[in-house]
């Protein structure tokens, strides 16, 4: 087993570590058919063996192309690290820096060790003083540059393609000759925290949906059918029961279902869709909380519950969606209903064409039965993974007669449920403690209660007093149902006051040593500003600019020269390859008057872009907020929209 010091000390080379292949028993990503030619493979092997010195490339040449010939990209398995992969206390990296101890904490939480360069990002950190940047392209470490103490410690672009050649035919090449990524989210920013992100945002989502479609704030004895137990739907299985509702979840793999029910996340399972109606049908009709696991297809479910209501006129299902991986739905993400797991997974590297035609016939049977369902009193949402638009170019029933680019004939979470929550500033503020210690993130989470009660006991508006309220509530449920997975972390959702009220909080908990190490703060991509993305982000955005990526890019920017410890730009994460661009930052509170300074500028600047953008795409909630914060902080001024003329007008002037 390795030591930090160890793993900081850059590859090791002398003697090689022993080849131990494939790890079993760990999850890995589908077989890559990327179609290289001859020339490309030749390419990929070059860029993977220029890390390593003359003398062990012939060693190491063989393995690493039958990596790619077998998996469809060069993993080197060979120098996959042997330390348990987790968040260590801070204090235990061998650094120069806080800062980069700090990061070194978030990589090891959530990077996938199987890397080489995972190696060489260590032994800089390990190097970095606090005037130098490290630069990241696509995972490959470039190098430590000069900087100053102001700047960020560390610049993270991921998937950076030239538009142009942005496809998920050249990505599949690209990624498998080794010089691009796909972005993700938190992940590729180092600032992923486990499954408790989306859980809360699943219990955000599910409650504010019941308040829309069913004018309900008890959810009790209501249905919620979707697919998904993986490691972001996964969340749906908890999120079910803290909103007390009935959840039912279909997974296609055995494993993830067996996983959560041993986490005590699924509550129950069975791979009977008689039993599985049956029990949901007895739970309805005692308004039992329960998260239910259904071992099979999704289609198979939805197509039961159409059967279920023809032969007995009874609606077993209230609220839907579906989070299967539809980003990359021939690839892993989405498992078509005529094949077994296996059988699937074989097909999909075997014959990617037959594959693609079995998945969209079963995005059209999926689609065909929700469109039954939903001529009752069932409501369906997009969660933001692109299931919609794969249904779309796959020939499915899924249009809107007069609906614009971004609509579908059911909306997405953000256009109907989330999307005036982040018009007012909302979005997932998160946090981690670098100690490891459970007692400061207990500190923590009595800290950010107290910021919005006494928020509440200060006067706010209603909407803004129940997204509050909703969050106390969270942070009261998240301690009771062990939701720290890794990092000591905590999400949740809160404007611009409530964030940089909850970070000056932090920071001097820290200087008065109530906190035991530096707190990060960071936020999911998902959010406010973070994000551009016309399908699920800023798909409430009418005025022709959901296409467009310049508040995501200049949010990535701004926070870099507004105090971020380290800031990400990436290509793809969430809807897919080419369909968005996103970014993060991580922000080191330290209890230093310079920390509280940075954190006040560089978060006021993170969630006032977003909403701006809103105010000018005519979202009155927006304009609201703008005005609002106007008043509180002269150093911000926006030229507010005029209202437009009406209709009529319009129409005068172009067809007099």
């Amino acid at each position: 087993m390795s030591s930090l010091q160890v793993l900081c000390s850059g590859l090791p080379l002398w003697p090689l570590p022993e080849n131990q292949g494939r790890w079993a028993g760990v999850p890995h990503a589908p077989v890559r058919t990327p179609g290289l030619s001859p020339a490309e493979e030749q390419l990929a092997l070059r860029n993977a063996l220029r890390y390593f010195p003359p003398d062990v490339q012939e060693l190491l040449a063989p393995e690493f192309a039958q990596e790619l010939r077998l998996y469809g990209h060069i993993y080197m398995y060979r120098f996959c690290p042997r330390i348990e992969m987790r968040a260590y206390p801070m204090k235990q990296y061998p650094c120069r820096t806080k800062a980069a101890a700090a990061i070194m904490h978030m990589i090891m939480n959530n990077l996938d060790p199987a890397v080489a360069q995972f190696w060489l990002t260590m032994s800089y950190l390990s190097q970095m003083t606090e005037e130098q940047t490290l630069v990241m392209y696509s995972g490959h470490p470039l190098g430590l540059f000069p900087s100053c103490p102001e700047a960020p410690r560390l610049v993270i672009t991921n998937g950076m393609v030239i538009p142009n050649y942005s496809s998920r035919t050249e990505y599949e090449k690209l990624f498998a000759m080794g010089v691009t990524m796909y972005g993700q989210m938190t992940a590729g920013s180092y600032c992923y925290i486990g499954p408790q992100g989306i859980v809360h945002g699943t219990v955000l989502t599910l409650l504010n949906a019941g308040r829309r479609y069913l004018g309900a704030n008890d959810l009790a004895g209501k249905v919620f059918v979707t697919s998904g137990l993986g490691g972001m739907s996964g969340a749906q299985a908890k999120a079910s029961v803290i909103v007390g509702c009935i959840g039912v979840i279909a997974e296609v793999d055995k494993a993830a279902l067996v996983k959560r029910h041993q986490q005590g996340w699924l509550m129950e399972m069975t791979d009977s869709l008689d039993h599985c109606i049956e029990r949901l049908r007895k739970a309805k009709e005692k308004k039992e909380v329960l998260s239910l696991g259904y071992h099979g297809n999704v289609v198979d479910l939805w197509e039961r519950l159409v059967h279920e209501l023809d032969m007995t006129g009874e609606l077993l299902v209230d609220l839907g969606s579906d989070q299967t991986s539809c980003h990359n739905p021939f690839n892993g993400g989405y498992y078509p209903v005529q094949l077994g797991f296996a059988e699937a997974q074989s097909l999909m590297a075997s014959d990617p064409a037959t594959f693609k035609g079995l998945v969209q016939e079963s995005l059209r049977r999926q689609v065909s039965a929700i469109n039954r369902l939903a001529k009752e009193n069932f409501f369906f949402w997009d969660y933001g993974n692109a299931f919609l638009l794969e249904a779309q170019r796959a020939g499915a029933d899924v249009e809107k007669k007069g609906a614009k680019r971004t609509e579908f004939c059911y909306p997405s979470y953000v256009q109907h449920i989330m999307g005036d929550i982040f018009s007012q500033g909302f979005g997932p503020f998160r946090w981690v403690c670098t100690s490891g210690d459970p007692q400061d993130l207990a500190v923590t989470d009595q800290l950010a209660t107290s910021v919005l009660e006494e928020a509440i006991a200060g006067g706010v508006n209603p909407a803004v007093k129940l997204q509050y309220e909703d969050n106390i509530h969270w942070i009261r449920e998240a301690a009771k149902h062990q939701l720290v997975v890794g990092s000591q972390a905590r999400i949740l959702y809160s404007d611009q006051k409530g964030r940089v009220a909850m970070a000056v909080a932090f920071n001097q908990a820290i200087a008065h040593g109530k906190i035991k190490a530096p707190v990060v703060l960071s936020r999911d991509h998902h959010d406010v500003s973070g994000t551009d993305s016309p399908f699920r982000e800023t798909s409430n955005i009418y005025d022709g600019s959901a296409f467009c990526a310049d508040m995501a890019v200049q949010n990535f920017v701004g926070d870099a020269f507004r105090g971020a410890t380290w800031v990400a730009l990436h290509n793809g994460g969430g809807v897919g390859w080419g369909e968005v661009i996103n970014g993060g930052f991580g922000l080191v509170l330290d209890g230093t008057q310079e920390a509280e300074k940075k954190a006040k500028m560089m978060l006021s600047w993170d969630v006032s872009n977003g909403v701006a953008r809103r105010c000018w795409s005519g979202n009155q909630k927006a304009y609201e907020i703008i005005c609002e914060t106007m008043q509180e902080n002269k150093g911000l001024v926006v030229t507010l929209p005029y209202e437009v003329a009406d209709e009529h007008v319009l129409q005068q002037a172009l067809w007099p």
